[in-house]
């Protein structure tokens, strides 16, 4: 899975980036202070003092302005900040703590100096991709240690021509420190987790805790997620040095983009016809159908193509081999209808989409955003229909007051909304 990227000249001193604003601090009930939240704003990627090659790596990418979270976050963790930096999927965090570590990393040195951890497979490797097209302009490589896929090549790869950053997922990366020992952490400068509370809720807390007791302790941390549960902030207390917040305020949090609609049917059973029913009646580019199971990814799946819907179908029990053939088919068209749980639910681009459909209402109501977000990252716009029944009803409005949106009945002209 390694991929490098090469340039003829790499800046090595960087001026240091401008003196970020003193953090006002959060107070708790008791009056005691909690973690200062930083709330600099770096209008343009050019105010940050970035290197020259990696500067042009990120407008390659596309960029043209930092987002939200880019404004806030990237220079903290120029800076060596510990940071817990919260901000909805599509907001463009991952690029965010690519830019971050890339910034400090000394090409020179071929050495794993970043740790990238990840919830999923695909998650790690999107990643890698990131890290990869960004620094383009640099002389580093970038390996993906992921679950699945051959200990041997891992090995070899960490033994052998050592990666800059290792982006991984908590089991394999845990296996190659403690177990195999070829994983050696003396200059692992920054520690990144991505999706924090997706990993806890997985129950990568153990390994997670594990692979933190092999960092040095002056191992700068970044915390990066939609969400912070107490699990992701009990963690704060543990590992990080005098961590910041950066945290995108809840007039920012918002689905604008994305029109969000429900169609509500009397039973269960019935939202199969509804489906049909809407595929057969409106365009659709490519879309994704989420369900809450795996069986219920087979029954479905099964169901749509005995009446010659062609349609594909990922879950966690797929082999990497098939779940990278699946992706590959629907990235590229040849299929338009791909049908998963929430394992697809982060970090997963996929250009051409434009509807994502709730068959099952998510039973975590954070994987809401998450699902949604695929159908309009930044700014592209993105339909979002939901099934319920009626007993389910009261869960939509749950959720639209989560969230402070709206999701209005599918209108009949919905054709034309996508």
């Amino acid at each position: 899975m390694g991929d490098s990227a090469k340039v003829e000249t790499v800046a090595e001193t960087v001026p240091a980036p401008a003196p970020a604003a003193a953090p006002a601090a959060e107070e708790n009930a008791d009056g005691k202070d909690k973690i200062p939240i930083l709330d600099k704003v770096y209008e343009k990627f050019d105010d940050m003092n970035l290197n020259d090659e990696l500067l042009r790596g990120i407008y390659a990418y596309g960029f043209e302005k930092p987002s939200a979270i880019q404004q806030r976050a990237i220079v903290p963790l120029i800076d060596r900040k510990d940071t817990i930096a919260q901000a909805q999927s599509g907001m463009g965090k991952t690029a965010t703590f690519v830019i971050g570590v890339l910034q400090n990393v000394d090409v020179s040195q071929k050495k794993v100096q970043a740790l990238i951890l990840a919830p999923t497979r695909e998650l790690a490797q999107q990643i890698q991709k990131v890290v990869v097209d960004i620094g383009s302009f640099l002389n580093l490589t970038c390996y993906s240690c992921i679950g699945g896929t051959s200990v041997q090549d891992d090995i070899r790869r960490l033994t052998g021509d050592t990666p800059h950053v290792l982006v991984g997922t908590p089991g394999r990366v845990f296996d190659m420190i403690a177990t195999r020992r070829v994983l050696d952490t003396t200059y692992i400068k920054v520690f990144i987790l991505d999706e924090a509370d997706e990993m806890l809720s997985r129950g990568f807390k153990d390994q997670i805790y594990d692979v933190f007791k092999y960092m040095n302790t002056t191992c700068q941390v970044g915390l990066f997620s939609a969400t912070m549960p107490s699990e992701v902030l009990d963690m704060t207390d543990k590992f990080m040095n005098d961590p910041i917040k950066v945290l995108v305020k809840k007039d920012e949090l918002t689905l604008d983009g994305i029109r969000q609609f429900f169609v509500c049917v009397q039973r269960e059973d019935w939202k199969l016809d509804t489906l049909c029913d809407l595929y057969e009646t409106v365009s659709i580019t490519q879309s994704i159908i989420y369900v809450n199971t795996r069986n219920k990814v087979d029954q479905l799946y099964a169901a749509m193509t005995e009446r010659d819907f062609m349609v594909s179908s990922l879950h966690g029990e797929m082999t990497q081999k098939e779940r990278d053939g699946v992706m590959r088919e629907f990235r590229s068209g040849t299929t338009r209808v791909l049908i998963t749980t929430d394992l697809l639910a982060r970090g997963i681009d996929v250009q051409s989409l434009s509807v994502v459909i709730n068959f099952d209402l998510p039973t975590n109501r954070e994987n809401y955003i998450h699902r949604i977000g695929r159908g309009g990252r930044f700014g592209r716009k993105g339909v979002a229909i939901n099934f319920v029944t009626t007993e389910e009803l009261a869960g939509l409005k749950a959720l639209e007051e989560y969230y402070e949106t709206t999701i209005e009945e599918m209108p009949a002209n919905v054709a034309e909304l996508i």
